[in-house]
């Protein structure tokens, strides 16, 4: 898959070349291609066509970091330098276009109607996530099924297509395709809930970018969003100053990470979050059993556990 991504982020284009290889070399978790390929895997696929699916995820999954970081005016990305710090944003979107634009070529390569409808509507999906989670940005009024609504369009299901591709690759598992669905779907939710949470309790050595980024950008998460229901007056004004200063000019850090532990935001949200890794786990516990399924078992483990 590593070989696919590499090949297919070449450009005559000298400048997308030299991103693409910035990118690549600059490594991430590849759980996205993982998944396909384990869910793959479990199903008994023994063709490569997985493997171009695999990258492809990765494609679609690179040009969302770039946008977002554009968006977000983001300094780091994995620990170096970001690339639109690096080339600018005009260079950085293009890119982020181009990203896209592989991505789907790249599948219908293969000429399965059905993957390119899930893939489109996955996209579609995930820029009408980025839009509601721009709108509610700088709001202290983001309810809990508004922020999971968001959640699940900006990153599950992305992780549920990685999971339910591979049931179009082989006849005959299409029983097992809702379970692969809803088991993507639930870890990837798990997945951001951990990222709120280590936003608030990793090191930056650990995330690679500062702590509490998200609300430096003016983005409420899940520990702020339920800890806001039993907050002050004054400490939810705190968090509003925060949001729309983006950063802790004239409020300290440590007055929101007090009102987090006051009203124990990082247990409600730890609750919330270990609903989601447990539905990934029935969902897991339906499949058919062996060494795949049980390296999705361990990815809901990663997920609700992981420290970066």
């Amino acid at each position: 898959m590593e070989e696919e991504l590499e090949r297919r982020t070449r450009s005559e284009v000298p400048t997308i070349s030299l991103i693409g290889e910035y990118l690549v070399d600059g490594g991430g978790k590849r759980i996205r291609p993982a998944l396909l390929l384990l869910a793959s895997r479990l199903l008994g696929y023994e063709g490569e066509v997985d493997v171009k699916y695999a990258a492809v995820l990765e494609l679609i999954h690179t040009a969302t970091l770039v946008h977002d970081d554009i968006i977000d005016g983001a300094d780091t990305r994995r620990g170096r330098v970001s690339v639109n710090r690096r080339w600018g944003n005009e260079l950085t979107v293009l890119f982020g276009d181009y990203l896209y634009m592989k991505g789907m070529k790249v599948a219908l390569e293969e000429g399965d109607v059905r993957v390119l409808d899930l893939l489109a509507d996955v996209t579609l999906a995930m820029t009408e996530g980025e839009i509601l989670g721009a709108e509610r940005r700088g709001s202290a009024d983001l309810t809990i099924e508004d922020y999971l609504e968001v959640v699940r369009r900006k990153t599950a299901l992305l992780f549920a297509a990685a999971c339910r591709i591979p049931a179009f690759l082989v006849p005959g598992s299409e029983k097992h395709a809702e379970a692969l669905w809803g088991f993507g779907l639930a870890l990837g939710t798990a997945f951001q809930l951990q990222d709120d949470l280590l936003d608030y309790t990793a090191s930056e050595e650990e995330l690679g970018k500062p702590v509490l980024s998200d609300l430096r950008e003016g983005k409420l998460t899940l520990p702020l969003i339920l800890s806001l229901a039993d907050a002050t007056s004054e400490e939810r004004g705190a968090v509003e100053t925060v949001m729309s200063e983006r950063g802790f000019v004239s409020v300290p850090a440590t007055a929101i990470l007090g009102l987090v532990e006051r009203v124990g935001g990082l247990e409600k949200a730890r609750g919330v979050l270990e609903a989601h890794a447990g539905r990934a786990r029935q969902h897991a516990l339906s499949l058919p059993p062996g060494d795949a399924r049980d390296a999705l078992l361990l990815a809901a483990e990663y997920a609700a556990n992981r420290r970066k």
